[in-house]
């Protein structure tokens, strides 16, 4: 998709963070753009500054983890703006700590919003983009815990590789026709994901919960938002099947592929 201009984007986690950055930048490129997030308040914030700033946009508020709530603000996206040609299955939370020490509660609240959010915006707004023929493009946030797992963040790394395997399959179906498919996968970002438990349904809660000081510590000196967003123009752009925004985490990721191809060569 190399001209974005006077198309549709439509965002999950839209009203902060990663997600704010790309509806910023998608606004920038000429589109007209969806945000969708639980946060009601932060959600009117950002519609009021992109509006501020003369982008169309509206807010709507969704909850991804529940496919009435997706269902519901893909009508409202379609009711303004008549199509959707790129969905950002942006949404996400990180509960952490020894997967022996998790919970049920804890594996359904990350499965809800992780994986079957990103269920939830393919099954309901892929069929809408195919349906005006004009192309679009698929971006579904993982992480770099999709490709590399790490101790303590185990229920977010297994959400995040299956996110990325959907992608990859996602990208042959829609090949034919003409709507591309990235998945991002970024390391350290300068977001809230820390602050996660702030909408964790209270039927899943196990307690209060506080913030994860470790990822506070390293969230708030990572990369800026803006720069993940001018990647993912990039990638779209091109049709990138990966956005791998941090080239740091190259050498933990060959690490893990030269064990997996040695692996292939014991007797």
């Amino acid at each position: 998709m190399d001209d974005l201009k006077g198309k549709v984007a439509f965002v999950t986690g839209g009203a902060s963070g990663i997600g704010l950055a790309m509806a910023e930048a998608f606004a920038e490129e000429g589109m007209k753009v969806v945000l969708a997030d639980i946060e009601a308040e932060a959600l009117k914030k950002a519609e009021g500054d992109l509006l501020a700033s003369g982008a169309e946009v509206i807010g709507v508020q969704c909850d991804v983890s529940d496919h009435g709530s997706v269902s519901a603000a893909a009508e409202r996206a379609i009711e303004a703006f008549g199509k959707v040609h790129i969905l950002c299955n942006n949404a996400g939370v990180a509960p952490a700590g020894p997967l022996d020490e998790t919970t049920p509660e804890d594996w359904k609240w990350c499965l809800g919003v992780n994986l079957m959010g990103v269920v939830h915006g393919i099954q309901i707004l892929v069929p809408r983009i195919k349906e005006h023929g004009e192309g679009g493009h698929v971006v579904n946030t993982a992480s770099i815990a999709g490709l590399m797992a790490l101790p303590t963040v185990g229920i977010y790394a297994a959400t995040k590789y299956a996110v990325v395997g959907i992608s990859e399959t996602l990208r042959g179906e829609l090949l034919p026709d003409g709507i591309g498919v990235s998945v991002l996968c970024p390391s350290f970002v300068k977001t809230r994901l820390h602050e996660g438990h702030r909408n964790r349904p209270s039927e899943l809660s196990v307690g209060p919960e506080e913030p994860n000081e470790f990822m506070a510590q390293m969230l708030a000196v990572a990369t800026e938002p803006k720069v993940i967003a001018e990647r993912v123009i990039r990638g779209v752009k091109r049709g990138d099947l990966y956005i791998l925004p941090h080239a740091d985490a190259k050498a933990g990721f060959e690490a893990r592929a030269n064990e997996i191809l040695a692996a292939f060569d014991l007797d």
